[in-house]
């Protein structure tokens, strides 16, 4: 089985074919084709291909399934005796995508 670790928003990720993965927001519109270049390493039929820090020339080939935001997170300062409280809400933007294939870039 293949497999591919990348680099996306500062996270790594382990993907194959057929993967579905929310990774930090993407540019592009749902049903959109992209080209994800930071791949750390490859698995290929046991035969692992590592970069350093990437491999040159290979390229994860994506589709963007739908752009959205996550659930909302509360934010709540308290500082105690003092009377401070501060509380804020955060929805964190993501896009959700499929890999469609694995390009090895081969030296």
């Amino acid at each position: 089985m293949m497999f591919a670790i990348i680099e996306s928003g500062g996270k790594q990720y382990r993907v194959s074919k057929d993967t579905e993965l929310k990774v930090e927001k993407l540019s592009g519109d749902a049903g959109e084709q992209i080209q994800l270049e930071k791949v750390l390493l490859i698995n290929e039929n046991n035969k692992i291909s590592i970069g350093s820090p990437y491999i040159e020339g290979s390229v994860i080939k994506a589709t963007i399934l739908d752009q959205d935001r996550d659930r909302k997170i509360r934010v709540f300062k308290i500082k105690r005796r003092k009377r401070y409280r501060r509380a804020q809400g955060h929805r964190q933007s993501f896009t959700k995508i499929r890999i469609d294939e694995i390009l090895h870039g081969r030296a």
